[in-house]
């Protein structure tokens, strides 16, 4: 393994795997149990949005997991909801304001204080309380704790100086035998096809066999988290195949 790219928000790796494992990888990210919210009881709702278009955004607001927190289907209350299963919020505003997720109060804090809910005009009121849950990203995408995809590692030659390396979008090519960040290569092959346009050919593009990996977190876990868990979700169901005779 080769880091290219380290931050909580995103990673780059490079590995030596094929691509039916990479794609393994990256949907089992969708199986990392993450918070969001699942339900919403409106006391009061004054604004121009209905309760359904409120409730599905703050469904989709990232929240910090909580530690120790039981899976919804694991939990010893099967599925009912209790304290170690679900955790409550609550939201109180009077217009006129911009309503943003930092309002929301309870156990479990928001990734991002200053997304958008909705626009109180005077004397309009919301109050609500909501209830988070763990959930995974196959259930629905509000689970996901982030992005993965992932592309060849490719090795670019450059055999002669043309007008043709002014055509790469990433403006990754520069002269003979040199080219900036080979990993950000997604083999467009619009500097190939310039190329070809004026009957040359001093671009090659060859795949290496490798594999750089992607992940973009949406804050509730680190990008590294997230690669480590779902290794791990891929190694547990995998252990569940090997189980049926």
């Amino acid at each position: 393994m080769k880091f290219v790219e380290k931050s909580k928000e995103k990673i780059a790796v490079v590995l030596d795997i094929d691509e039916s494992l990479a794609n393994a990888i990256r949907r089992s990210v969708s199986e990392i149990p993450t918070l969001a919210i699942e339900n919403v009881t409106f006391v009061k709702n004054d604004s121009a949005l209905y309760d359904e278009v409120i409730a599905h955004r703050l469904g989709l607001t990232p929240l910090k997991m909580e530690k120790n927190m039981n899976e919804f289907e694991e939990c010893s209350c099967k599925g009912k909801g209790c304290a170690k299963c679900t955790v409550q919020l609550k939201l109180k505003a009077v217009g006129p304001c911009t309503v943003y997720s930092k309002v929301l109060k309870g156990k479990a804090d928001v990734v991002y204080d200053e997304i958008p809910i909705v626009i109180l005009s005077e004397n309009q009121e919301l109050e609500l309380i909501a209830e988070a849950r763990l959930g995974k990203g196959v259930e629905h995408v509000k689970f996901t704790p982030g992005i993965a995809f992932y592309r060849d590692v490719v090795d670019i030659d450059v055999k002669d100086n043309c007008d043709c390396l002014e055509a790469c979008p990433k403006h990754l090519l520069k002269e003979k035998g040199k080219f900036k960040d080979v990993y950000d290569c997604d083999s467009c092959e619009l500097c190939i096809e310039e190329c070809k346009r004026e009957g040359k050919e001093c671009v090659e593009i060859k795949k290496t066999g490798k594999i750089v990996f992607f992940i973009e977190s949406f804050g509730q876990l680190d990008a590294k988290e997230i690669f480590v868990k779902a290794v791990e979700a891929m190694n547990k169901n995998l252990k569940e195949i090997s189980k049926v005779r």
